[in-house]
């Protein structure tokens, strides 16, 4: 019953008091995911892309030619460029330094006219990006370089500035250098990832023709060496630490090179346009690809030369003319029969690679992270001049167009293949759930939120895991063996395999373009393996199942893998569990020599009892040690405690944090190149834990 007008008023204390007024830039420190997606490890790194996008806006007005990034001690960040340098003069609204004003005010930038000397065209578009990495910063330094006049400089902390800017000395070079520390009470984890930030620069370099980007990694030199140095570039110190450098001349060809090194290209040529779009010559449709013996697509769109990893309106514009291209193309050269359909967006997408980079003045993006773009005029740039060159293309490369052609036939056969297959089976009523296959031990709960299925590796642990379960919320589905490798696998020979195919009727989702994340049966999906070699190529391969064909389940964080314990370690009549072996040598202690104990191979019993009465004589208890080769090895109990009790269990859920990375290690790991992998193994093999 609704609650009487009246009363609401009286309960209500709501004044003008009630309003909070969060000043200058304390609303940032309040609500940093408003500002920055998330204080997680993405977050952190956005606040280099933030400061760095400064930098490359200029280098894209053609003031700036070298930017150099250096990660130093203590969590800072350095970014240097050679552009014109922040204005340091008085601003005449402000009444105070533009440098002041640029790092202590949202709003403020050079994006908001050209007229006025800002930037033509900007990955900014809020002039947030300076103020929101020094209000996320427990320290940053602003030094702006004016050739022939001197070097400027203020410190900050939280936002705040600590003094009046001031000149500091002479300098003969132009530019700005930037240096903050992030703030450990907004950040968690405030380490950086030296490869995340050179994956990321590197293809900041291929985006703007002529640019070089330098990375040093200067965290292991002393804190003296690099701290607050008033030297231009630190590459001038010639200090001894890490570093790349990054320069392309050939820009999205030299990018689209890279991307499909690993792969084999169906075609000679790489397509490639770039041209000015609504009669202005600085908003610009770039576009690069060309087709691999793939089924998989790498689709790469950036907008002012930001990373849009959801798309937007230019990848909409881009599918619209590729397929409409080809499809003329392929009529009218009588490449297809006429008996044949037209080909589909995801036939043409089929193991192509294309890079697309559209540049506007006035741009807009969904969010402040520039995840999606939304300008619906690029949509029409892209798809009027894309389609035009790519039409032309053809028409002058009819080789490289018939080998295209013949690429999207094959995805179009393999399509209508795949699609018999998928039929035949829900003909069956197997993907709708009417039939789960007979090995599933399904749970007693249908509510998908409190339901967990474990995929365990064979009968021997299948069996026990079913005796140790929780009936009620936890599902069993043991696998015989290997699944297929479906890295280069089309759904069709993927549905052939019984293993794969109990795994996509038990999860319920069904697969390809039926699929429905809404219908998923269990909101856990754990992976549990033993822990050899064997058990570990078991998870890899079921990982690239689910990241190829279920990828919005490792999405939405439904995916784990389950850690059971190394060791079971029995001190007297105390039992521990150790699932590492420091874990295992802390439990054991220091002064014990693991060479002398016992390892035993699970026939307890007897030693327990000799034990207990040695105990109580006043002898130091014996200690064994069991280790644990497969969750076979484990009786019920053993397995539910350690391994499938909600209450004490390890779990590690399985994300993606680098889509594109994580792209080519499959390639590298599951795919047909033996070289590249050989490399890949020999260059990482130092990381790798070996149970000998």
């Amino acid at each position: 019953m609704a609650k009487d007008t009246k009363d609401l008023k009286k309960t209500s204390n709501y004044s003008a008091e009630s309003i909070t007024v969060l000043e200058g830039l304390d609303p940032v420190r309040k609500r940093p995911g408003m500002y920055i997606g998330t204080t997680g490890p993405d977050g952190l790194h956005h606040l280099i892309w933030e400061i760095f996008d400064n930098s490359r806006d200029e280098a894209m007005g053609g003031f700036a030619n070298d930017i150099e990034v250096a990660l130093l001690p203590g969590n800072r960040i350095r970014v240097v460029d050679n552009g014109r340098g922040i204005p340091v003069g008085i601003h005449s609204k402000t009444k105070v330094s533009a440098l002041e004003t640029i790092m202590t005010t949202l709003h403020a930038g050079g994006k908001f006219g050209a007229e006025d000397g800002g930037y033509k065209v900007s990955g900014g578009l809020h002039g947030v990006g300076a103020s929101v990495v020094n209000a996320l910063s427990v320290y940053t330094r602003a030094a702006v370089h004016k050739e022939g006049d001197g070097i400027y400089a203020q410190e900050y902390s939280e936002g705040k500035k600590k003094a009046a800017v001031k000149r500091i000395g002479p300098t003969k070079d132009n530019g700005t250098v930037i240096t903050f520390q992030p703030d450990p009470t907004i950040f968690p984890d405030t380490a950086f990832d030296f490869t995340k930030v050179v994956n990321h620069l590197r293809q900041q370099a291929y985006l703007v023709k002529g640019l070089r980007i330098t990375v040093i990694d200067a965290r292991e030199l002393d804190t003296k060496t690099v701290k607050d140095i008033d030297v231009f570039y630190l590459r001038e110190l010639a200090l001894e630490a890490p570093s790349m450098s990054f320069y392309f001349e050939g820009g999205l060809i030299s990018l689209v090179r890279f991307e499909n090194a690993l792969q084999k290209p169906v075609h000679k040529n790489i397509f490639y346009v770039e041209k000015a779009a609504n009669g202005k010559d600085y908003e610009t449709v770039e576009v690069a690809l060309q087709y691999v013996d793939d089924i998989s697509s790498r689709i790469l769109p950036f907008a002012n030369n930001i990373y849009n990893a959801e798309g937007g309106t230019h990848i909409t514009g881009f599918k619209t003319a590729l397929t409409r291209t080809i499809n003329n193309y392929a009529r009218k050269n009588n490449l297809v029969s006429d008996k044949e359909d037209n080909f589909t967006g995801d036939d043409v997408l089929e193991g192509l690679t294309a890079v697309i980079s559209v540049k506007l003045s006035e741009i807009q993006f969904e969010g402040q992270t520039k995840g999606k773009l939304g300008s619906v005029e690029a949509q029409s740039m892209v798809t009027t001049v894309f389609g035009d060159a790519f039409a032309t293309f053809l028409e002058e490369n009819p080789d490289d167009a018939k080998a295209m052609i013949n690429k999207v036939v094959l995805a179009l056969r393999a399509r209508k293949a795949a699609k018999a297959a998928k039929d035949s089976v829900l003909r069956k009523g197997a993907l709708e759930g009417m039939t789960l296959p007979g090995k599933l031990a399904d749970c007693q709960s249908k509510s998908a939120e409190e339901s967990e299925i474990f995929i365990v590796e064979g009968d021997s642990a299948g069996g026990t895991a079913k005796m140790g379960r929780d009936r009620r919320t936890q599902a069993i589905l043991p696998l015989r063996g290997k699944i297929l490798n479906i890295e280069r696998a089309r759904l069709d020979r993927m549905l052939a395999s019984e293993q794969i195919k109990n795994l996509v009727v038990a999860l319920g989702t069904a697969i390809g373009d039926t699929f429905d994340i809404t219908k998923l049966r269990y909101h856990k999906i754990i992976i549990a393996t033993d822990a050899d070699v064997d058990g570990a190529h078991i998870r890899t391969l079921l990982l690239t199942l689910l990241y190829r064909f279920f990828r919005p389940l490792i999405d939405a964080g439904f995916v784990y893998i389950a850690q059971p314990p190394l060791y079971k370690i029995r001190k007297g009549k105390e039992v521990h569990y150790a699932y590492s072996d420091e874990e295992r040598d802390k439990i054991v202690g220091k002064d014990v020599n693991l060479d002398e104990l016992t390892e035993t191979d699970g026939q307890e019993a007897e030693e327990a009892e000799v034990e207990e009465a040695e105990t109580k004589k006043g002898k130091t208890p014996k200690i064994s040690i069991q280790r644990y080769k497969g969750l076979g090895e484990m009786n019920a109990e053993e397995l539910w405690e350690t391994t499938m009790d909600p209450k004490v269990r390890i779990l590690k859920q399985v994300n993606v944090e680098d889509a594109r990375e994580a792209d080519k290690v499959f390639d590298i790991l599951m795919g047909t190149d033996v070289p590249s992998r050989k490399s890949f193994i020999q260059s990482n093999a130092k990381k790798a834990t070996i149970d000998i």
